[in-house]
């Protein structure tokens, strides 16, 4: 008999390729700055925002670089999958920090490809060849948080 899977609701629908793209860039952030994921983040369809907690603010050179990397992996058409694990199977390979009291002992994993994993009960594309192009809009860094901001979007192209 196949048990039931019992999981938090979700409070909003976001658009699946910014959703997705968020987790790309959040892994693409760890990988060049060995931050942590975003701290905050606003994702819409039109343009979003996350900010990060960094030491300094990234040189141009380092902005060129996450937006090329992002895309790169963009266009390396990986397939986005979900499991389904316990909290318990989810200590130490997750930080649980940001997931509820309340939360349901059943998590589910987002992911894309061998590049990024995360808990996450969002809302996303199955492979990132439906997300387009990212393009980072500006950003900013405030010294007294320590918070940079980066502000985007996505192009993408009509297939006929």
């Amino acid at each position: 008999m196949e048990q039931e899977l019992t999981l938090n609701q979700h409070n909003k629908a976001e658009y699946p390729p910014m959703h997705t793209t968020e987790h790309i860039i959040n892994r693409t952030m760890i990988n060049l700055f060995h931050c942590g994921r975003s701290v905050e983040a606003h994702i819409e369809r039109k343009k979003s925002k996350l900010d990060y907690k960094l030491d300094v603010c990234p040189t141009p050179e380092q902005v060129a670089l996450l937006e090329q990397t992002v895309n790169d992996v963009i266009h390396q058409n990986l397939p986005v999958t979900t499991e389904f694990i316990t909290q318990a199977e989810a200590q130490g390979r997750f930080d649980l920090e940001r997931l509820p009291d309340d939360a349901s002992q059943t998590v589910r994993v987002v992911k894309v490809g061998d590049y990024d994993e995360c808990l996450c009960i969002g809302q996303h594309v199955s492979n990132t060849s439906e997300i387009g192009t990212f393009k980072l809009l500006s950003h900013d860094y405030n010294s007294d948080t320590g918070i940079w901001r980066i502000r985007f979007k996505l192009i993408i192209f009509a297939k006929y």
